[in-house]
């Protein structure tokens, strides 16, 4: 497929619906476990901490996908009434997706170093203006515009080392000025995606940094004084050598300044989103490997301030890693169990909060993720768009699927969803870096 200037395809009708059996609320307890075969729209799951199994219940081999080009006649498969189609493709490593106050859809091309403006026309189907806004960056991911609201002044764009910020005003598709380095370094290595998201108000900027290493190798026993000391600027189970400021979400002012940590213990925190009701800061987390195919879950949670959520030391609440047997006593209750336990080796990437009009009323307030797909595994699973139920504003702890169709066969897939966003007429985007693309689903009734 072609890396150059992103073009328009086609629709294609969403492939019929499989749901979850009649009267089947949602999958539990070792049911909700599986693979690929198992995935199709409506199909739910509800993952508990009391689901967890032991370490090395199983002892996998790796299964790593492979990607290939979309297969003659494959669609995605989506809900009754719901139809997905493929809007811009060619795009290099297209990660985090935003909506400017006036409609237009940046996009983060990480492999290829560019963030990219698209601008649709009415219908939300086809291109009007398809623009390089920046480029020759070191791997952008997060962005965000400044200050929240109709009237941002900036693009903020997170690379792997560091936070700049270019002037913006509405429907701009080239910056009026030159980069304003706003965080001149962000640790390097490892898991190098660096979401970012704005406070309500935009008093706060939130930064997410992810571990260096699966499970903290390498890192080195501290003693308690030095423990003592790390902890005092870098947060309750914070971890040194390598490690230390990863892991975490830390919160800055929109200049840089007056660092803190927000919270820790976050293997990698890929997706940061705001609840459009509570202001809470939500996060997607992929969790650690090697444990085992059901082992551990990944998750979406609301993040606390100066929580921490177990890595390495521990996961899912007081389960502690075996390769850290011993090792941190003292943080065995102190680890918050996440909301929303997801299966394991998903890898989900991005979600955001759906607030659009064009789904029926019961998503409003739902939120989507994106799941990049496993490799850590025996048999795939992830590669799809799911729904996080909530209720009266809270998360229920259930997740449905709501878009399936990557997975061709045991090792092979077409597409590798990154993020997920509502575009202004409320029709649902995504973008998957397998094959470079940005897709559409539309909801047109029928149920």
């Amino acid at each position: 497929m072609s890396k150059g200037k992103p073009i328009l395809f086609l629709a294609f009708a969403a492939a019929p619906f499989f749901g979850a059996a009649a009267g089947e609320e949602f999958r539990k307890g070792a049911a909700a476990y599986g693979d690929w075969r198992a995935d199709a729209p409506g199909v739910a799951r509800k993952i508990t901490v009391d689901d967890v199994p032991p370490p090395y219940a199983d002892t996998p081999a790796a299964s790593r996908s492979h990607v290939v080009p979309r297969p003659s006649g494959a669609a995605l498969k989506t809900p009754p009434g719901f139809s997905a189609e493929l809007v811009v493709s060619g795009l290099e490593g297209p990660r985090v997706l935003r909506a400017a106050p006036n409609g237009d859809i940046f996009v983060a091309e990480s492999e290829g170093g560019k963030v990219r403006a698209l601008r649709f026309a009415a219908g939300g189907k086809s291109l009007e203006r398809n623009e390089v806004f920046l480029s020759g960056l070191e791997r952008p991911y997060g962005l965000a515009f400044y200050p929240p609201g109709p009237n941002p002044r900036f693009l903020y764009v997170a690379t792997q080392g560091k936070v700049l910020r270019y002037p913006y005003s509405a429907g701009d598709l080239r910056p009026s000025g030159g980069a304003e380095v706003v965080i001149p370094k962000l640790p390097a290595g490892g898991h190098w995606t660096r979401d970012i998201v704005f406070s309500p108000g935009g008093s706060t900027l939130y930064v997410a940094t992810g571990s260096k290493t699966n499970v903290a190798e390498g890192q080195g026993k501290l003693t308690r004084e030095e423990i003592a000391e790390l902890e005092k600027s870098e947060g309750v189970g914070a971890s040194g050598g390598p490690e230390k400021g990863r892991a975490l979400v830390a919160a800055f002012d929109p200049t840089g300044g007056e660092r803190r940590v927000f919270a820790t213990g976050l293997r990698n925190c890929s997706g940061l989103a705001v609840h459009p009701q509570s202001d809470e800061l939500w996060c997607v987390v992929n969790e650690r490997d090697m444990l085992g195919d059901n082992l551990p879950p990944d998750y979406a949670t609301h993040v606390k301030p100066h929580a921490f959520y177990g890595w390495p030391w521990y996961y899912i609440g007081a389960h502690e890693d075996p390769r850290h047997a011993g090792e941190r006593p003292d943080l065995k209750d102190a680890v918050t169990v996440p909301d929303v336990l997801i299966q394991p080796h998903s890898a989900p990437l991005g979600m955001s909060f759906y607030e659009g009009a064009q789904f029926p009323e019961e998503y409003k307030g739902d939120a989507f993720v994106a799941l990049h797909g496993s490799w850590n595994r025996s048999t795939l699973t992830g590669y799809k768009i799911i729904r996080l139920r909530f209720k009266n504003g809270a998360p229920t702890g259930a997740y449905e699927d709501f878009a399936t169709g990557f997975v061709s066969e045991d090792s092979r897939v077409w597409g590798r969803p990154v993020d997920v966003i509502a575009a202004p007429d409320g029709s649902l985007l995504f973008s998957e870096d397998g094959n470079g693309t940005i897709w559409r689903i539309a909801y047109a009734g029928g149920r």
